[in-house]
């Protein structure tokens, strides 16, 4: 039914489209195609969503004296996860760029009596590269470890924006931006893992991984631009990139491993200029998961034990899940790796390291 919905209103959509708009037909019929694929890829996911809805559980386990970095986090899935990570006694770094939202999304925690946990709030554009390097030199001036990273902050279906980097803005604030900062951040994910107990890096990617491509012609996808698209690539990228990371970790012997997760279908605000949501909004009411329900596989992929020593995978409802056959790709995972770190002039991602740095602490 909501396939047949989706249809519905992806045909209603384009003709309107080709009525009205500017663009070659050859723009809007590729763009109708990837409303079509969402919609499918979509609907399926709900489905997933609904059959899997008992699985899609953790414990909130006491992880007094860690230290949670997350991007965004002022909206959405993010809010839900800094609570979570507060009732576990988390320390909880927040990069975003909006530091009064944050703070009063803390003050607010602390009124409904969340005792626990402590947060310090440090202003980041993550599609800025600049501002990543300064967020992290602070981030490394001020923490020693760190035990969880989690690469939550992103933009969806946006029209074409170039960051200051000349970057598409999905791109960067989904892919770039989260890649430099992990690569930044390496000596303290290595210095907060011990060999019983890894640190985690936590990549929040999507369902649309699955139609997504990587164009390494036109990154920017600058000559056809279709948001479906370009958000679809930033996605896969995301997953591209967690299971060619985790192999790397295994191969240098470093206490880190890596997960990317599929929250659901979640109703925020993400969704908001989707066609389903501007034409059929009782569905995202009533059929999508809660930011809350969201952020449980996030925290699962962070703190369950179950998953210790089983990085590199996808985590869908609190289970370890198919990703595109695709992402399975040693060497497309190298070649979309080797061509980021020659993108943001990365010479040595992992950088050296010696034989004592090397072993998992004890």
């Amino acid at each position: 039914m909501i396939f047949l919905i989706g249809c519905s209103i992806v045909i209603v959509v384009t003709i309107i489209a080709i009525v009205k708009s500017k663009k070659p037909l050859k723009t809007l019929l590729i763009e109708a195609r990837y409303e079509l694929l969402y919609n499918y890829v979509g609907s399926r996911a709900m489905l997933q969503d609904f059959f899997m809805r008992g699985k899609n559980k953790t414990e909130l386990l006491l992880k007094s004296g860690n230290t949670a970095l997350i991007t965004g986090g002022t909206r959405g899935i993010g809010v839900e996860v800094i609570k979570m990570l507060m009732k576990c006694d988390v320390k909880v770094i927040i990069g975003c760029r909006n530091i009064q939202q944050a703070e009063l999304l803390v003050a607010n925690f602390r009124k409904e009596g969340i005792k626990t946990g402590s947060v310090d709030i440090l202003n980041l554009d993550i599609s800025v590269m600049e501002s990543v390097k300064q967020f992290a030199g602070i981030v490394k001036e001020k923490y020693s470890e760190i035990n969880y990273l989690i690469n939550n902050a992103g933009i969806m279906f946006g029209p074409y924006i170039e960051t200051r980097d000349g970057y598409e803005s999905q791109f960067a604030t989904n892919y770039l931006g989260h890649f430099l900062l992990t690569h930044l951040l390496l000596p303290l994910l290595e210095a907060g893992g011990k060999k019983e107990e890894k640190s985690r890096i936590v990549n929040v990617s999507s369902c649309a991984h699955i139609v997504g491509d990587i164009n390494f012609e036109d990154i920017n996808n600058r000559h056809n631009y279709i948001p479906g698209a370009a958000y679809a690539q930033s996605k896969m990228a995301q997953v591209l990139f967690t299971k060619y990371l985790d192999s790397l970790f295994k191969n240098e012997g470093l206490p880190i491993q890596t997960h990317c997760v599929h929250p659901g279908i979640v109703n925020t605000d993400l969704f908001n200029d989707t066609n389903l949501k501007k034409f059929v909004p009782v569905i995202p009411a009533l059929l999508f998961k809660s930011p809350e329900q969201g952020a449980i596989p996030i925290i699962y992929a962070c703190l369950s034990p179950k998953l210790e020593g089983k990085g590199g995978t996808y985590i869908h409802n609190c289970k370890i899940f198919k990703a595109s056959s695709s992402t399975n790709s040693e060497e497309l995972q190298k070649k979309l790796f080797d061509f980021t770190n020659k993108l943001l002039s990365i010479p040595d991602f992992i950088g050296k390291h010696e034989k004592n740095q090397i072993i998992a602490k004890e």
